[in-house]
């Protein structure tokens, strides 16, 4: 039997740092991973150290999208040279689980999040019906199940009877930040409280909207949204209708490497997902743990998973409320006190010795060792 196994995404391959970290930690445990993902229109280039590929797909949205993608993924998969089959995500699974039967191969389901309760859906009755039939049928087939945090992992088992469900945070690879930026560095003086609100996801619901409301009231104080997301166009309205520009910069998607070193120069880290549903409830954002890498105390909101992380080692702070005047008066409280948030940096990079993805991973590979000596 050959060592190699491949790797299913929906998305471009370029930025999900959760699938980079899976496949250079099977690399380094001597199996071949081949990472199938699709090509969009504005797709950065991907150099990695193990066979990558990417199909260019007629739909890149909707119903007609999703069909697509799983009869290419398919036919690619029923004839791959591969000896296991590795599914992230939900929009992936079907494909992988139909070769796994056709072809007597071992599968891993990896559910980055609770699909059938993502916020796209929750107004969508058939939508969400049709993902929660997928998912009931085909998470049978897999060997192995995984998810994102404990209380996702306790939802899927109990929706779907599994006996279990492995836990993989999506921890950081490094314990350091390589090279990071000062303020200066990214044009923002020395004496300025830096906030950062990084992700591919800032979207609505996320609390950005009330930060950068937040910001109209807050003095000597600078916002840094990097990423992408729903929420942005949205965010840029409202800093020109406020005319918050020296206060509220927005940088486009870049290289985890640079974000990184843009992390490390802020004062708070933000994370303000709302518990608007089940998944935003339970989640536990990479974001998060960055912030706790970069030596970046995060502020966050009062969900159970990420209060859990935060206050279990009195890495960060808690927000108590979502309205923008809460915002503004808990920064002003935390920047005010800046020994408990230099004791608080220095927790969290004590933490991130520890909160690493070879500790996190080492059981995934264990089940894989075994599926593929079976």
């Amino acid at each position: 039997m050959n060592n190699r196994i491949s790797i299913s995404v929906s998305n471009d391959l370029a930025t999900d740092q959760r699938v980079r970290k899976q496949c250079e930690s099977l690399q380094a445990n001597g199996y071949t991973p081949v990472l199938v993902g699709r090509r969009l229109p504005g797709s950065l280039p991907v150099k990695r150290s193990y066979p990558t590929r990417r199909m260019k797909l007629l739909f890149n949205k909707g119903p007609m999208f999703y069909a697509e993608l799983n009869v290419r993924l398919f036919f690619r998969l029923l004839f791959t040279r591969a000896s296991l089959l590795y599914a992230n995500d939900l929009d992936t699974l079907p494909a992988n689980a139909l070769v796994s039967v056709l072809r007597g191969l071992p599968l891993v389901y990896d559910s980055h999040e609770y699909f059938t309760e993502v916020p796209e859906i929750q107004h969508k009755p058939f939508t969400k019906h049709t993902w929660r039939c997928l998912e009931r049928t085909f998470i049978r087939f897999a060997d192995t199940v995984i998810t994102v945090s404990p209380s996702i992992a306790t939802l899927l088992r109990r929706t779907y009877g599994l006996d279990e469900v492995l836990v993989v945070r999506n921890l950081p690879d490094r314990k350091h930040v390589r090279q990071p930026y000062s303020k200066r560095d990214i044009g923002v003086e020395d004496n300025v409280f830096l906030l950062i609100a990084q992700g591919s996801g800032i979207n609505m619901d996320r609390g950005m909207e009330e930060m950068v409301e937040a910001m109209r009231s807050l003095d000597r104080v600078v916002l840094m949204i990097i990423g992408g997301g729903d929420a942005i166009p949205r965010l840029k309205g409202m800093v020109d209708v406020h005319s918050l520009h020296h206060c509220v910069i927005f940088k486009p998607k870049m290289t985890y490497e640079e974000l990184m070193r843009h992390t490390a120069a802020a004062d708070l880290g933000l994370s303000f997902d709302k518990d608007t549903n089940v998944n935003y409830r339970y989640s536990l954002p990479n974001k998060l743990f960055d912030y706790i890498l970069a030596g970046t105390p995060p502020l966050v909101s009062d969900l159970v998973e990420v209060r859990r992380v935060v206050t279990e080692r009195n890495l960060g702070y808690v927000l108590p409320r979502h309205d923008s005047a809460t915002m503004a008066r808990t920064i002003e409280e935390i920047r005010n006190d800046p020994r408990t948030l230099a004791e608080k940096r220095e927790n969290c990079l004590k933490a991130s010795d520890t909160l690493l993805w070879k500790f996190e991973f080492e059981p995934v590979l264990e089940r894989i060792r075994a599926l593929m000596t079976r």
